[in-house]
């Protein structure tokens, strides 16, 4: 069964309405800061932080590897009227292996602290990232 995360843009947010293509950029920004980091401690970081590669199909973003103990994830934009803000989605087929699981973890809470959005994990606990 597939389960899901989801990141509510707020009033408190940075903005309000998100498109795919500027997701897909915070998942190039995400994969050029781990880069540094990695050469800073000298060591081929990148592979092992962002070990997808991601497609845009159909209004949303696949991110699929071949790396061991990694399958693939979904990102999809959802709008709940042009009144309230965008939502995004983080799905995780139920094909998916231990490895995505813990990156989605992980790029959900990234996402979700850059555009400064109320995160829903996969377990239905909520994270808050923007001044209540």
């Amino acid at each position: 069964m597939a389960s899901h995360a989801f990141i509510k843009l707020v009033g408190g947010s940075i903005q309000q309405h998100i498109t795919v293509d500027e997701v897909e950029n915070l998942f190039h920004y995400y994969k050029e800061i781990t880069n540094k980091t990695g050469q800073q401690l000298n060591f081929a970081y990148e592979s092992s932080a962002f070990p997808y590669e991601c497609r845009q199909t159909d209004g949303y973003l696949s991110l699929t590897s071949e790396e061991r103990g990694y399958a693939k994830m979904y990102v999809g934009i959802g709008e709940a009227g042009d009144e309230h803000p965008s939502f995004l989605q983080i799905t995780l087929p139920s094909d998916s292996k231990y490895g995505d699981r813990n990156k989605a973890n992980e790029f959900s809470k990234f996402l979700a602290k850059k555009l400064k959005g109320e995160l829903t994990l996969f377990n239905g606990r909520k994270m808050y990232f923007y001044k209540r």
